[in-house]
């Protein structure tokens, strides 16, 4: 029998649904909020609000862009967390009226879990490239930065993670500093193609074992900054490309020198990598060459699985359907939550 997944992403700003068939996706839409650009930042209440006038619409076309009716969804996936609790409110709340009005299950799904399962998402049409277990994932995004080993779609070990701020927030926030938009990081991105990666040296952390840290590096790129301002006036943007590139370099380097310590520690030479600031092609570009080097066996997912969206939370679900593995109405978000 066929399984028919509605999944409701909802933990930060974008509201994103998705419909997963047999492991398959029929469809993956978002809707993003422009108006945190003004403010270089999500502003919670405003993206509850944001959500609440989305949700429906998104659903609504997802489930039209599949080509199935309501009668057809087997269960309702949710983020359960982690994320900004307002946010995680509309979508659990839809979640649970919909699951309710309709008498079918409830498949809670943790935001970070679903980042890593985002390998197993199946499209028609395409090859089938999934991972063999168990695999070493570096997740990487605005809010985390951990090293994960995936022993099954269910049993995950988080061996390393940051002690501070994550990877995606040095991007951001040193962009502020030089004065480009939210969110800062594909900015970056693309203007370090223009730049020179060793036009400039920022400070890398001395943390022992798999964990990272990068609020020594922001506040060493602040602290060069405002000395270079004092010299010269127009430094940042005489120099954007080059400090773009340099910054980036260096975040790089800090992520792939604790992934390759991970690989040789844990003997596991599958590689898979995860979250937001796995969109980024310095990135890419840097383990798919060490891969060749190392005869890793590299895993990327498309750039449309790599953001929040609802497709990971989807085939989260479906796996978890495959378990059994139901919530009950009681449920609440939660805005930490664990692997």
């Amino acid at each position: 029998m066929s399984v028919t997944i509605l999944a409701i992403e909802s933990s930060c700003d974008d509201t994103s649904a998705a419909v997963i068939k047999d492991g398959y996706v029929l469809s993956n839409l978002i809707a993003g909020q422009e108006i945190h650009r003004s403010y270089g930042g999500v502003v919670p209440e405003l993206a509850s609000r944001a959500h609440q006038a989305n949700i429906v619409p998104v659903i609504d076309q997802a489930i039209k862009k599949a080509g199935i009716g309501l009668d057809e969804i087997s269960a309702i996936a949710f983020t359960r967390g982690p994320g900004l609790l307002g946010s995680l409110l509309v979508g659990t709340s839809f979640a649970k009226g919909l699951a309710i009005a309709k008498d079918i299950p409830l498949i809670e799904v943790n935001h970070l879990q679903a980042h890593i399962l985002a390998h197993f998402i199946l499209e028609k049409g395409k090859e089938d490239k999934i991972p063999a277990l168990p695999f070493l994932c570096l997740l990487v995004s605005g809010g985390h930065t951990q090293l994960i080993v995936v022993k099954n779609h269910f049993e995950m070990e988080v061996i390393g993670n940051t002690i501070d701020d994550a990877a995606g927030e040095a991007f951001d926030k040193c962009g502020k500093v030089m004065g480009l938009p939210y969110p800062a990081g594909p900015v970056i991105d693309k203007l370090s193609a223009e730049g020179n990666p060793d036009a400039f040296r920022f400070s890398k952390p001395v943390i022992k074992g798999l964990d990272f840290s990068f609020s020594g590096l922001k506040t060493n790129f602040l602290y060069f900054l405002r000395d270079r301002l004092k010299e010269n006036p127009q430094f940042i943007s005489e120099n954007l490309p080059d400090l773009c590139s340099s910054l980036q370099h260096t975040i790089i380097s800090i992520l792939l020198n604790k992934l390759i310590k991970a690989s040789s520690l844990t003997g596991i030479r599958t590689i898979g990598i995860a979250g937001g600031v796995s969109a980024n092609s310095g990135l890419r570009n840097v383990l798919k060459h060490e891969a060749e080097k190392k005869k890793w066996q590299l895993f990327v997912p498309p750039f449309g699985y790599t953001t929040d969206n609802a497709a990971m939370i989807g085939i989260t679900g479906y796996y978890k359907y495959l378990n059994n593995d139901f919530s009950g109405h009681e449920i609440s978000p939660l805005a930490r939550f664990d692997l």
